[in-house]
């Protein structure tokens, strides 16, 4: 298993009771580095490495605090309100605008690096109620960003907020915008819909595209180790879709229609990883979609 060496002490990692948090905390604190992590509550078990804190980061001088106090050598932003679906449309929103602001923004007047996770639902396809159609395929980070629903929304205001953030305090940004993630036993970390339904309403909204979220907290971890300026975006996404049928045939069900540039092969995922292969050096290594029974995962929940 390929590991990303950085040479950061203390890492702060909001989120860190997530689906996706605790991966990365999992993984940091194997790699021996400091993880603080923050979260609405703390879990109740320990964890060599780590600490928990409990921190609501809507608020904006608890956010600033808890950074000045902590005084880490980076940040992984994680938190966030991820199901459009079963929460209301102001939570999701406030939640994540107010966070990520407060987050990145602190980040930025202490001079600190940030790497966080954005959304495939920036681009507009995932939750959209009119059909969405690609311009080109595969979609790489330079497509256009569309949404209709208030996650995707929420996501593309942070990516601006990382601009603005970047511009401003002259850090750096890795914004991470993961494909539908799923566990060591293929469920979704963050469900909001059946996994055996394959319509163009459901799986089909994003083509199949997914990602394992341990190759999600590997990212992370190739973020926090490439030396890079400003502001990147960087496609966390497997090679191939779930669904295991060619991804232009399931694109052209889902829209009707191919866009003239398509560049698909088989089950190549319409969303391309070319990007984090070239800046992060990152390939995904879970790329099966067979469950593991046997895997295990973060036990201190």
């Amino acid at each position: 298993m390929t590991k990303f060496e950085y040479e950061y002490e203390t890492v702060l990692v909001t989120g860190s009771l997530g689906g996706v948090g605790r991966w990365v905390v999992d993984r940091l604190a194997d790699n021996g580095t400091r993880v603080v992590g923050v979260d609405l509550d703390r879990p109740d078990g320990t964890r060599p490495n780590a600490e928990f804190w409990a921190v609501d980061l809507t608020d904006r001088g608890l956010a600033r605090e808890t950074v000045d106090e902590v005084d880490p050598d980076a940040v992984v932003h994680l938190a966030a309100v991820s199901d459009p679906v079963c929460n209301p449309d102001g939570y999701v929103f406030d939640n994540n605008i107010a966070s990520t602001y407060n987050v990145l923004t602190a980040a930025g007047r202490s001079g600190i690096d940030v790497v966080w996770t954005s959304s495939q639902a920036a681009y507009g396809a995932l939750f959209a109620e009119s059909t969405w159609t690609p311009a080109y395929l595969p979609i790489d980070e330079a497509h256009e960003r569309r949404p209709e629903d208030i996650y995707g929304l929420s996501k593309v205001c942070g990516e601006e907020i990382a601009q603005t953030v970047v511009r401003r305090d002259g850090i750096s940004v890795t914004t991470i915008r993961p494909a539908t993630i799923f566990g060591p036993d293929r469920t979704r970390q963050r469900p909001h819909r059946d996994d055996t339904d394959l319509s163009a309403d459901a799986a089909g909204r994003n083509f199949g595209s997914y990602v394992d979220v341990r190759d999600v907290a590997r990212m992370v971890e190739a973020a926090l180790a490439t030396d890079h300026a400003g502001h990147e975006t960087v496609l966390c996404v497997a090679d191939e879709n779930y669904l295991g049928q060619p991804t232009a045939e399931i694109v052209e069900a889902v829209c009707g229609t191919l866009p003239e540039e398509c560049a698909l092969e088989g089950k190549q995922a319409a969303l391309s990883n070319a990007k984090a292969a070239e800046l992060l050096d990152w390939r995904p290594e879970y790329t099966s979609t067979t469950p593991e029974a046997d895997a295990t995962g973060p036990d201190w929940l």
